[in-house]
């Protein structure tokens, strides 16, 4: 009888155990969740129009990129410095991703890994080349490409393949030199 009690005993304080043991693992705290970004929105040449007349007032910077572009790879980086750096003075970077749907997982990665402080778009499929002549006549489609434009909305200039940090300083200060008459 003595063994039994005793084989209980035990029995009740592993029970007893095992349920403090799962009420605190319960209460612990968890590990925050990571916030799940969104995929870039899709526009044409009239939502990109239209993003320019969202942002008229603004001195504009906008960078055209594709992931499998090892100069907007190279440059990308920079921009985002830029983009925190300038901002105090009124300019407002734009991303715009020139890759197909089919790499949307490396877009994905690649704005995961470079964590622009800028919005980023995505263009949508089809109708490149009326795409591209919409925004810079003339342009045959290499990145990346930056186009820069005014406060009152009108494109002052454009940097054609991977521009250098004193480059895009120079255009950006002139931007917003010329925007604060």
């Amino acid at each position: 009888m003595r063994v039994e009690g005793m084989t209980m005993k035990i029995q009740t304080c592993l029970v007893s155990l095992a349920l403090l043991g799962a009420g605190a693992a319960i209460a612990a705290p968890q590990a925050p969740k990571k916030a799940v970004r969104k995929d870039p929105e899709i526009i044409d040449a009239q939502g990109y129009q239209k993003l320019l007349e969202q942002n008229r007032g603004k001195a504009v910077l906008v960078n055209f990129w594709a992931t499998w572009c090892e100069p907007c790879r190279d440059e990308y980086p920079m921009l985002n410095e830029l983009a925190k750096q300038y901002a105090p003075q009124g300019l407002k970077v734009i991303g715009v991703s020139m890759d197909d749907d089919g790499d949307l997982i490396l877009m994905r990665r690649f704005l995961a890994r470079y964590n622009p402080v800028f919005p980023n778009y995505r263009k949508k499929a089809g109708s490149e080349v009326e795409f591209r002549q919409a925004l810079l006549p003339g342009w045959t489609g290499s990145l990346p490409v930056s186009v820069f434009y005014g406060k009152d909305g009108q494109q002052t200039g454009h940097m054609l393949g991977e521009g250098t940090r004193d480059k895009y300083e120079a255009a950006i200060r002139a931007l917003l030199v010329s925007g604060s008459n």
